[in-house]
């Protein structure tokens, strides 16, 4: 279920990736009319069987090289996630390795 929430933007530095032997990291990259809402991931298989979701809320987040907007997942475990667009809808999936950190790109109608 998408929820939408009212921050403030992120500066540089104010999100930690937890990486490491087993774990990585996701960044869904979301079109700006996304701000404020919560992006749900689940993952493929044994780690979240039974279709339990995680949320993550898209912020505005500014750097050197711009703005952009983005919903951040650190310290999962490796695996294959799913993106929803909403709460019956998916938008893709992506895989994230160990101690590394995957991207995504969620578009209006899917990636």
């Amino acid at each position: 279920m998408t929820h939408h929430h009212v921050t403030g933007p992120s500066g540089p530095g104010s999100v930690v990736l937890d990486l490491g032997e087993g774990v990585g990291a996701l960044v869904v990259d979301a079109p700006a009319e996304r701000l404020g809402d919560e992006i749900e991931i689940s993952a493929s298989g044994g780690f979240w069987s039974g279709g339990r979701r995680t949320h993550s809320l898209v912020r505005e987040r500014r750097t050197a090289a711009g703005t952009s907007y983005a919903a951040v997942y650190p310290g999962l475990p490796a695996a294959e996630y799913t993106v929803w667009l909403d709460e019956h809808t998916p938008a893709g999936t992506v895989t994230v390795y160990s101690g590394q950190a995957a991207r995504f790109r969620l578009t209006r109608g899917g990636p």
